[in-house]
């Protein structure tokens, strides 16, 4: 090359991008957004780091903080004795976090789980896609299953401690104990009456949990529970079963629909036993039916029938409208009133007072209700509690039926002595007997254990007198010639009122009976009253001495011996006068002649005091 030549230099950049000509504004704005871009990045972290620092923890905290439940021991429920009725055994709850679960969960862990937690692998899939954050697999596992659950290490799957109720005596005390949901709240009898009382506070617990579930420390400061109280009911657990074994019997032998029972004691107002059949497992709910839950003591109301005489009767003596000893004219059976006829058994002719309840005579019954005003009939209803919901915080507890006093027509009054046209459970007949038994007081039965310190104060309905004279008619009925003498029980002097009632169902009576007994021992000074009543009884018998008469008998002689109670007669066979009461010997239990020294009177619509027979 010459000299003279001029020479050019080409020179080539590392990148094309920077061999491109840029204005050179545009290069100072790219320079400026870099440096804003690196302001803004030590400015953020400048903020996180310092005045932000307290939200950001608190934010990411909350990522895996957690309110952990610390569920109270519901209390327990307890016989007089101490014995337990129903307590809560410590499970878990098997829960999960769908999204946490790995899709791809190896097949063998997800057979092994529902194994353990008796489902199909299909069940488990279903509940761990559930569109949720939080979705229950399985409750109120036993703690040995769920520490295998445990070992399998499944993601997303974890536990929480809850509590299951369990009933030790089962069937037994099933309508009065009741029975709790998975929430371990109560749903029947007891559990549900006391709900609050029994159930307590649960406890809370703040903690942080690592991202395998794991507790890390404890955020604040923990809330201890506060398990629920204890509650101690009256029931005799020996006397339960003496009731439940007797009842089932009675109503497989005579293939009835149901059967009840109940048991109080006359000092305290206290029920010893109640039972029903049929019953129910409340440890199994998967087979439970609406039939077997019904608690028919405290539910189910009835035309109780001839059990309702004796109050017909104490009501008359205590308004020295008869005594024991007034004759009552009751013919050959058949009678009627205002066009309508009421029929005995048999023709009984002329009985006592004593000898109406006896031999039950629905004739005798109506002719001493005539000597009373309607009113003065529903003031003793009243008094003796029908009509009324039983006050003894037991759920479902009814007030049965009666009538305003003013809508009475003569043979409505007439009926309802006999025990048609009002309607009651056997709850408030257990106890309105307690009236007769107590010398007249009325106690206020009830299913909780009673204060021994504190006196029980009842409501006096009859004359002391009153109740001892018709306590010794109720001694008759279980002698030989009255309704009940398969009712009596050996060694002790008893007394009782049996009632066999047609049911009534939708515009009429059917030929389905209700078969009943009421009774009380020991006599003369009852310490017990036991009620019994069997629903539609098909098979042999439907009278209420010959289907409930006997189960009061065994009831009433193994409770006794249950509270040893001393027998007041001699195991042997008994004799017994078939003379009415207060009737001269030889003259039978029904008939008496004139002029035989039993007081006489004539009752009449003009006038109820003169003297002669009740006619």
């Amino acid at each position: 090359m010459k000299p003279s030549q001029k020479r050019q230099d080409v020179k080539f950049s590392s990148s094309p991008v920077l061999g491109v000509h840029l204005p050179m504004w545009r290069s100072k704005l790219v320079v400026f957004l870099l440096f804003m871009a690196f302001v803004a990045l030590a400015a953020r972290a400048f903020w996180i780091q310092g005045p932000g620092n307290a939200f950001y923890q608190k934010q990411g905290e909350s990522r895996y903080q957690r309110t952990i439940e610390l569920p109270a021991t519901r209390g327990k429920i307890l016989d007089r004795n101490g014995l337990v009725l129903a307590t809560s055994l410590p499970v878990r709850a098997i829960w999960a976090i769908p999204d946490a679960v790995p899709d791809d969960l190896d097949a063998g862990k997800i057979n092994q789980l529902g194994k353990l937690l008796g489902m199909t692998p299909k069940e488990l899939r279903v509940k761990l896609s559930e569109d949720k954050g939080f979705v229950y697999v399985k409750r109120q596992v036993p703690i040995d299953v769920a520490d295998k659950v445990a070992a399998l290490d499944i993601p997303g799957i974890y536990q929480r401690n809850e509590y299951k109720r369990f009933y030790p005596e089962g069937e037994i005390t099933a309508h009065l104990i009741g029975f709790t949901n998975v929430e371990d709240e109560g749903q029947e009898g007891v559990e549900l009456g006391d709900q609050k009382l029994l159930s307590g506070t649960s406890g809370v617990r703040r903690v942080i949990k690592d991202r395998m579930g794991h507790i890390v420390e404890d955020v604040a400061e923990q809330i201890p529970p506060h398990n629920g109280t204890d509650v101690d009911l009256s029931i005799d657990s020996k006397i339960q079963y003496i009731a439940y074994a007797n009842l089932k019997a009675a109503v497989e032998k005579f293939k009835a629909k149901a059967g009840a029972a109940m048991v109080v004691d006359v000092r305290t107002g206290e029920v010893l036993a109640l039972v029903n059949y049929p019953t129910y497992n409340p440890n199994d709910r998967s087979r439970m039916t609406g039939e077997q839950l019904r608690n028919r003591i405290m539910t189910d109301v009835f035309e109780p029938g001839s059990i309702m005489k004796p109050f017909t009767v104490s009501l008359a003596l205590d308004l020295h409208r008869v005594t024991p000893n007034t004759l009552v004219e009751t013919g050959n059976g058949h009678f009627v009133l205002d066009g309508a006829p009421i029929t005995d058994d048999a023709g009984f002719g002329t009985l006592t007072v004593g000898g109406v309840i006896q031999k039950s005579s629905n004739i005798g019954a109506t002719k001493i209700a005539m000597t009373m005003r309607p009113e003065e009939m529903w003031n003793m209803y009243t008094s003796i509690g029908l009509g009324q919901a039983p006050k003894v915080g037991f759920p479902g507890a009814v007030a049965g039926r009666l009538r305003p006093w003013k809508s009475w027509r003569r043979i409505e009054q007439a009926t309802m002595s006999y025990g048609y046209g009002l309607s009651v459970s056997l709850f408030q007949l257990a106890r309105a007997y307690t009236a007769i038994a107590h010398d007249g007081e009325l106690m206020p039965v009830t299913i909780f254990k009673t204060d021994p310190n504190q006196p029980i104060v009842g409501t006096q309905v009859f004359n002391p007198t009153t109740a001892r004279e018709v306590r010794a008619m109720l001694e008759t009925v279980v002698a030989p010639g009255g309704t009940s003498p398969d009712a009596a029980v050996p060694g002790y002097r008893v007394g009782g009122k049996s009632g066999t009632a047609y049911k009534h169902e939708g515009h009429g009576y059917t030929r389905k009976y209700r078969a009943s007994f009421v009774g009380m021992a020991p006599m003369p000074n009852p310490r017990i009253v036991v009620a019994v009543s069997v629903d539609e009884p098909t098979a042999g018998s439907h009278f209420g001495g010959q289907v409930s008469g006997p189960v009061f008998s065994a009831i009433a002689g193994d409770t006794m011996r249950a509270l040893n109670v001393p027998p007041n007669m001699p195991i042997k066979q008994l004799v017994v006068s078939d003379d009415a009461p207060g009737a001269p010997a030889g003259t039978g239990p029904q008939k008496l002649a004139a002029g035989s020294g039993a007081k006489h009177m004539i009752v009449s619509s003009t006038t109820r005091n003169s003297p002669g027979v009740v006619r």
